[in-house]
This record gives C-alpha cells, structure tokens and sequence, in this order.
C-alpha cells in the first residue's frame, strides 16, 4: 500500500510529493475563511469578534492533534523505510489508541473550560455567547480532527500526500455547503456544526481509504513501545506549535496597544504572512516524510540529498511568495481593510515582516522539519521555540521600548536568523546523523 520515496530524483520526487500539500493547507485556509466569513455576513459583528477569539484557541488544539500524530506518520515513514511490515502494522495501532486517548482528554478539558478561557481572553457579553457556542462544538468534534490527521500523517508516512487532498476538498465543500445552511438558523453555532460534521466527514472517508489500501488489518491497540516512539516526535511537535500559536497571541497583544490601526494592520500583516509560508510549510511536511523513509532504510546519503533539495526548493518557493506580496501589498491589504490608514500601516509592516527574513524564516522551518524526520524533534522543538519565543518575545520588549510599534516589526523580522544559523549547524556539521535512534527502534 505504500509508496517508497527512496528512489528517482529527489527534488522532483519532492517537489510532486509536496503539491498535493500545498493544495491541501490552501483548501484547508479557504474553509476558515468562509466560516469568517459567513459569520460576519449573517450574525454580525459580535459573532465575528467571538468566532475569531474562539478561533485562536480551535488553532492551539489542532496543533496539538497535529503534532501528536505528526509523530505517527514519522515512525510509519521509519517502518516503510526499514521495510518492516509488523512494525508498521504495531505503529498504526498505536497511533490509533493514542489519539484516541488524547481526543478523550482535550475533549473533556475543552468542554469544561471553553468559556472560561474566552471570558479570560476578554469576551463579554453577546461576544461571549457567541464564541463560546463555536467553540463547544468545536471541543466535542475533538476526535474527529485527531482521527484525520492520525490518517493523513499515516498516508504521508507512507508515502501517499494526494489522497489527504481529496479528504480536505470533499470536508471544504461541505463545510461550506453547511455554513451557508445552518448559519442563518444557528448563528455561530451553525458554523461550528459544519465544521465539526465536515470534519466527522472527511474522517470517515480518509479511514475507510486507509481500510481499504491496507495489507493488513487495522487495529486500535496499546503499544507501549509505539506509544513511546510516538510521543517521542509528537510530544515534541505539538509542544512546539502550541507554544508558536500562543507567541502570536502575545504579540497580537502588544499590537493591541498601540491603537486600533496599529493592530488591524498587524492582523491583516500576520495573516498575509501566514499565507506567503503555506509553500514552504508543504515542502516542510515533504521533508519530513521523504528524511523519515530514508533514516528507516539507513539511506543517509539519500536523506542529506533530501535536507539539501528541501531547503533549496522552500527558498525559492517563499521568495515567489514574498515577491507576489511585495509587488501586490496595498492592493492585498486594501482586501481584508480598505481603510486607508490600516493599508498605509499595513504595507509599512509587510515591507519588513516580508521580506528577506522569510528567507531565514524558510531555512530554519526545513532544517527543523528534516530534524523531526530523522528522529531529532526535541532539537526541532527547540530552536522553533527560539524563535518564537526566546527571541522574537525578547526583541519585541526591548525594540517596542525605543521604536514603538516598528520595534515589534523588527522583532518579527529578525526572530528566524538565529534558529535558522542553528539549523545550518545542526545538518552541516553531521550533528544530526548521532543523533538518529537506533535501528532496532525504528
């Protein structure tokens, strides 16, 4: 069922198998648009402040659910790679119980603290209501975002990113079918409800594939060995998106005080961004895959090739993107804000937060994501949390205290190089073939 990628060329081979990523993050993108969206059009102003508020703690949970079976797909490419059919057969089991597990956890604990943590977070009043009656829904389908992304990594692992594209397209047209159904009756529970149901969805359709393509009988058992080989990459993986998300938000937080212009146009900044790194995201997952596969088998001349490729290919990739957001900036602010201040200040924040940083920024992102590949995402963890966190929160403080404002642009744009030189270090002064698990481990 699966499809090695020890073989061919590797930077072609990469480069098809991250498209279908690609395509995936957009489609995925386009949804939470649209639930924005509709939510601002039907329910109005307060539904759209409590939709997004509620969004921010949706997106900590998923990186948790993706990290964690981001670790599964790794040990499932280390199987593939290693040839070891039992092995793979006791990692999909594995990986299975486990999320199932931490669904039950984070589910419990969602529900229980939702609207604690938006009242927290600022919320009152009709604002509250409604983010808390996206977000409760939200917690409940916890499982079926563990259970798609436990199936999609498995894919990828090995060696399949085109079928998860097909799962994202059939949730994104549901998702928008419902949000255009429910909305109106349902307010933003309606959009969570869609989510949720296209979410449940896609899931069905992903595991009756997995069912379907397997030689071999799926199973949802404890393996304790597996559980730890998991949690190895996973915790490491989820730890580190959390902890990113969570930076943003501290941030968003000192935008917040320099006046309304000021954060709508870092708002409006962050999200282009964000959009500018999907390519250099999807030729991360890539790597990941492909270096797993390789450390499996021992292919560690293969694996550097695909380290080497990986970030040649994200640099060029994220330098298309920024220059289509340099040549574009008013009139792609000027989409999200018209108001001309916020497009002024907006384009003032993308001329330095996109700019040759993302460079950097693409760098330090494949060298972690070949680091978790090849069994090292502790290190990966580490160095994404110097930059998130160690050096663009210590530079935000200390450069807003004598720029204002342009002291945090600063802060953002500078925050990769250091983890970028680190991951530079790290793969080319061979630190990372010590640091490989040892074979009867993978």
């Amino acid at each position: 069922m699966e499809t090695k990628l020890l073989s061919g060329p590797v930077l072609p081979r990469l480069a098809r198998f991250a498209l279908p990523i690609l395509l995936s993050n957009l489609l995925q993108t386009c949804y939470s648009v649209v639930d924005m969206a509709v939510v601002g059009r039907l329910v109005g102003s307060d539904g759209l402040a409590g939709v997004s508020s509620a969004a921010m703690v949706s997106y900590i949970i998923q990186s948790v659910c993706t990290g964690l079976t981001q670790g599964g797909g790794v040990l499932a490419a280390h199987c593939v790679g290693a040839g070891d059919r039992d092995a793979l057969r006791r990692a999909v089991g594995g990986l299975f119980s486990l999320s199932a597990l931490a669904a039950a956890l984070l589910t419990l604990a969602g529900a229980l603290l939702c609207r604690p943590v938006l009242s927290a977070m600022g919320l009152t009043g009709s604002a509250l209501a409604h983010g808390a009656g996206y977000l409760l829904p939200l917690c409940l389908g916890t499982a079926f975002v563990f259970g798609y992304n436990a199936v999609c990594a498995l894919l990828r692992g090995l060696g399949d990113s085109k079928s998860p594209l097909w799962f994202v397209a059939l949730a994104t047209v549901v998702n928008v079918a419902l949000d255009l159904l429910l909305v109106g009756p349902l307010g933003t529970a309606g959009a969570a409800a869609a989510t949720v149901l296209s979410q449940g969805l896609a899931f069905l359709a992903a595991l009756l594939w997995l069912r379907r393509r397997a030689d071999f009988p799926l199973s949802c058992r404890v393996y304790r060995r597996e559980w730890l080989a998991i949690l190895r990459t996973g915790l490491p993986a989820a730890v580190q998106t959390a902890v990113l998300n969570l930076s943003y938000l501290l941030v968003t937080g000192m935008f917040n005080a320099y006046g309304v212009t000021a954060a709508a146009a870092a708002g409006v900044g962050l999200k282009l961004n964000s959009y500018a790194a999907l390519p250099c995201w999807a030729v991360g997952a890539a790597v990941t895959a492909m270096a797993g596969q390789c450390a499996g088998a021992g292919e560690l001349r293969r694996a550097a090739a695909v380290c080497r490729a990986g970030v040649g290919l994200s640099m060029a990739v994220t330098f298309a993107a920024m220059a289509v957001v340099q040549l574009f900036t008013a009139p792609l602010v000027a989409f999200f804000d018209p108001n001309p201040a916020v497009v002024a200040e907006g384009v003032r924040y993308l001329r330095i937060c996109c700019s040759l940083n993302c460079l950097f920024y693409a760098a330090m992102y494949t060298y972690d994501s070949f680091a978790t590949g090849t069994g090292a995402a502790g290190l990966a963890m580490a160095n994404a949390l110097l930059q998130s966190v160690a050096v663009r929160l210590a530079l935000s403080l200390l450069l807003s205290a004598r720029l204002g404002v342009l002291g945090l642009y600063w802060a953002e744009a500078l925050a990769p190089i250091p983890s970028a030189l680190l991951g530079f270090l790290f793969f080319h002064t061979g630190v990372w073939r010590r640091l490989l698990p040892p074979t009867e481990n993978r």
